[in-house]
C-alpha cells in the first residue's frame, strides 16, 4: 500500500525526490503520512481537495482487499 501510494504521489508532482511516505502504526489501523515539497502540495492535494479524496479511496480499496484499514495524512513538508 505504501508503494501504491509513493507510486500516484511520483506521477503528480514536479519533484519524485522528494516524495516521502512513511508507514505508522495506530494500535490496528496503519497511518500513511505523505509528505511532498512545498511546491507539489497544490498537485497532491488537487483543487477542493478531489486528488487527495481520490487517493485515500485507492487506498482504502487496496487495504480492504487485505483485510486492513489504513489512512493517508499528507503532512506540511519540512
Amino acid at each position: 500500500m505504501k508503494d501504491l501510494i509513493e507510486f500516484i504521489a511520483c506521477s503528480l508532482v514536479n519533484d519524485p525526490m522528494q516524495v516521502e511516505v512513511t508507514p505508522q502504526r495506530r494500535g490496528e489501523k496503519i497511518c500513511l503520512e505523505l509528505q511532498v515539497a512545498q511546491e507539489d502540495m497544490g498537485h497532491v492535494i488537487g483543487r477542493n481537495g478531489r486528488i487527495a479524496n481520490a487517493m485515500r479511496s485507492l487506498l482504502h480499496v487496496a487495504a480492504a482487499q487485505e483485510g486492513r484499514q489504513v489512512t493517508l495524512d499528507i503532512l506540511e513538508p519540512k
